[in-house]
């Protein structure tokens, strides 16, 4: 079968010469946009079409565990690409559905299939070990026609690491193909000794499978239809082979699922439906990656370079989303009491108490090419542990569960006071015991992102600004919960440390040069004196003073630190700025979230009304409404979006999260279920939103609904429903 504008081998997209794929300038494959869906450990990244192709920065695919279990899948209609119509995914995140039609076609009968004669219809989901593919063809002629869909596909079985560009001495064997009657089998042995296989299956009785392909013969009556399913299966040797239920039964579970996660509880609604969209594309994000362990909910970090547990994005994101959904903050503390690091261990840059970084289950992982299988090279992590099990104790007054993880607690301060303050100068600092692991330990983990004003890197180890405020912010917090249990004479200890540390944090962090903390201390106690967002994540734990506060406001909302879309990781003016970098002039949502909390309980909420007002914005700009892990630092210009950081995951959890904590601090939102109370400090809203209603937000027993209304200078609260004992108290 012909196209009729010239010979087949002139049609094809990709051109292959010694495994190396260029695409034609004209192809629709130049197109590097790409759909993504995520369930638990499985992942796949597609191009528009719903195809698989090695193009743009090569992460397109289907994963399971690290794994890429299919780097090639293309669906031809007659020998060639179908045109692409039009392609979305639900705003549930389940459903990924393709409108395609045929080009112009010679048919073997001689017959010509003009454009637009055949509508193709591709609906694709995932479980939690297979890729659901329903193909439906439509014949809108007045003919009977016979045609061809073939479906051609290759396993390179990488690693997520090679996948990102890491080179390997040696790899596995991939093993012969195996052809079915309905099927065919495509496996690898790793150097790890786990067989991994991928198993592409076709329900259409005329299927004719073929090592690297499916090709189905169809007969398609006038104005008929004719469907049928294509599903990748992922498999490993010890799980043996899956059961596969049929299309209609799997997209009715996964619909359940999604639809009863722990943010289908409360309902936040506003009176700007841009904003609506925003908060819908979020929660469905979240509902996709926060993912079911042994030990409870935890939210993986981002497709496709975290789409695993990380310790630090875990435990920001459920800060994020404490207000509304605590049982996931239960879930991430449960994870990572559960994988506390017991003993040193240098390869792992772990230590007794420490809170884990990373955790990776690919091959490159199980042989320790990579050092990530259970990595702790992270230095905030530990601290944020305590400050999560803080503040979720004052949300919820679950005593028993605080109880039940309190010696990883304890485990936690001591590794903070032993062995995150090795030279015991009472601040924590970081460096790594092993040439394998991350030089930066902090948020900005590039390894340049901690530098002087000269822009020389700065020499270890290394204490950072926000380190210490998080410390801060985790022994006042857990003092509080210590003395509700009983233990008195710790919590005034901890009290006594974290006053000892506020003045000395002051005392050698603070620039009058800069106006705020310095980005970090080096390992002669030297400032590093760059102006950094770092300084603003400080500001929510309450460490600095109110002049501190004001005076890194007023910087952050510069015109060299907002770039019009959010603050920038580091000012304009420094010397290793660069708005196209990862940590050094960027900006990332998640950053500008924590530093809009620092308002939480202050009567002055420009700081986080302008954050939200730039985020907002950016959330209007990018594709549906989803805000990627960070964009580029260049300034906002009129009439253009938004620069987008290339290799930027999206969805990002912490991004995804960010939406409910500048709502949080511009409110000023907070719940003491001990006290079966909700404060509102000093409420106020971005001038785009005249009103924020919160259903069925549960404070222990009870519930309340509760509506927001602004006033040209002040924010009325009513209570619209209350269930059980619940107080309201707002603070004008």
């Amino acid at each position: 079968m012909l196209p009729t504008t010239g010979p087949r081998e002139q049609s094809r997209d990709i051109i292959e010469v010694d495994r190396q794929f260029y695409i034609r300038a004209s192809s629709a494959l130049a197109d590097d946009r790409t759909r993504v869906l995520l369930n638990g450990d499985t992942f796949a990244v597609f191009d528009r079409s719903g195809d698989i192709q090695p193009v743009g920065f090569g992460q397109q695919g289907i994963f399971h565990n690290e794994t890429r279990h299919l780097s090639r899948l293309e669906m031809l209609f007659c020998g060639f690409r179908p045109l692409l119509l039009s392609s979305t995914i639900r705003e549930d995140n389940v459903l990924f559905g393709i409108d395609l039609t045929n080009p112009d076609i010679q048919l073997d009968s001689g017959a010509s299939l003009p454009r637009g004669t055949v509508h193709i219809y591709r609906s694709k989901f995932l479980t939690e070990l297979v890729c659901y593919d329903h193909i439906a063809l439509n014949n809108y002629s007045d003919n009977a026609i016979d045609v061809e869909v073939s479906f051609d596909f290759e396993a390179d079985f990488a690693d997520i690491f090679e996948v990102r560009g890491e080179k390997r001495k040696r790899r596995g064997e991939k093993l012969p193909e195996e052809v079915g009657r309905s099927s065919v089998t495509l496996a690898y042995d790793g150097l790890d000794h786990m067989r991994r296989t991928t198993r592409v299956v076709c329900s259409a009785p005329s299927a004719e499978p073929h090592e690297g392909g499916i090709l189905i013969p169809l007969h398609i009556e006038p104005h008929g239809e004719v469907s049928f399913t294509v599903n990748v299966m992922c498999e490993r040797e010890r799980n043996g082979y899956t059961t596969i239920r049929s299309y209609r039964e799997a997209l009715q579970a996964m619909n359940h699922e999604r639809s009863t996660g722990p943010l289908a509880g409360v309902d936040v609604h506003t009176s700007n439906e841009q904003f609506n969209s925003w908060i819908h594309r979020s929660s469905a994000d979240l509902a996709m990656m926060v993912t079911p362990t042994p030990h409870g909910l935890y939210p993986y970090a981002g497709v496709p370079w975290f789409s695993t547990v990380f310790g630090r994005d875990g435990i920001i994101t459920a800060l994020e989303l404490l207000w509304l959904a605590p049982s996931i903050a239960k879930g991430v503390l449960s994870y990572l009491a559960a994988t506390q690091a017991t003993s040193h261990d240098a390869e792992r840059d772990a230590d007794p108490g420490k809170i884990l970084h990373e955790m990776r289950k690919g091959e490159m992982a199980r042989l320790g090419e990579v050092p990530f299988g259970r990595y702790y090279g992270t230095v905030d992590g530990t601290p944020l542990f305590i400050l999560l099990a803080a503040a979720y104790y004052e949300r919820t007054a679950d005593a028993d569960f605080l109880h039940e993880i309190w010696p990883n607690i304890l485990a936690a301060l001591e590794w903070i006071d032993v062995y995150g303050d090795r030279d015991h100068d009472g601040f924590v600092e970081y460096a790594r015991q092993t040439d394998h692991g991350l030089v930066q330990q902090g948020w900005k983990d590039s390894g340049d992102s901690v530098f002087y004003s000269d822009g020389h890197l700065a020499v270890g180890p290394i204490a950072l600004c926000e380190v210490q405020a998080y410390v801060y912010a985790a022994k006042n917090g857990i003092a509080s919960v210590a003395a509700e249990l009983g233990q008195g004479d710790l919590a005034d200890r901890l009290r006594k440390e974290a006053d000892e540390l506020r003045a000395k944090f002051q005392s050698m962090f603070w620039s009058d040069e800069l106006g705020m903390f310095a980005l970090a201390l080096d390992g002669e106690k030297k400032q590093c004196r760059v102006r950094s967002s770092n300084a603003g994540q400080c500001l929510f734990s309450g460490i600095a003073s109110d002049a501190q506060y004001q005076s890194i406001s007023d910087g952050l909302l510069s015109p060299a630190f907002f770039s019009g879309w959010g603050v920038r990781t580091i000012v304009t003016g420094e010397r290793r700025y660069n708005p196209m970098s990862y940590h050094n002039g960027s900006v990332w949502p998640h950053d500008n979230a924590l530093i809009a909390l620092g308002a939480l309980r202050r009567t002055d909420k420009e700081l986080a009304l302008r954050i939200t007002t730039g985020l907002f914005d950016l959330a209007s700009e990018v594709m549906f409404r989803r805000l990627p892990e960070l964009i580029c630092g260049f300034g906002r210009r009129p009439g253009k979006g938004p620069t987008l950081y290339p290799v930027a995951c999206s969805p990002q959890a912490w991004a995804a999260g960010s939406v409910f904590m500048v709502l949080q601090a511009c409110l000023g939102l907070e719940i003491r279920a001990g006290e079966s109370r909700i404060y509102l400090h000093h409420s106020a809203l971005p001038e785009k939103l005249q009103h924020i209603r919160i259903r069925n937000l549960e404070v222990g027993s009870g519930s309340v609904d509760i509506s927001c209304e602004r006033y040209a200078d002040s924010v009325s609260v009513n209570i619209m429903r209350r269930s059980g004992k619940v107080e309201i108290v707002a603070m004008r």
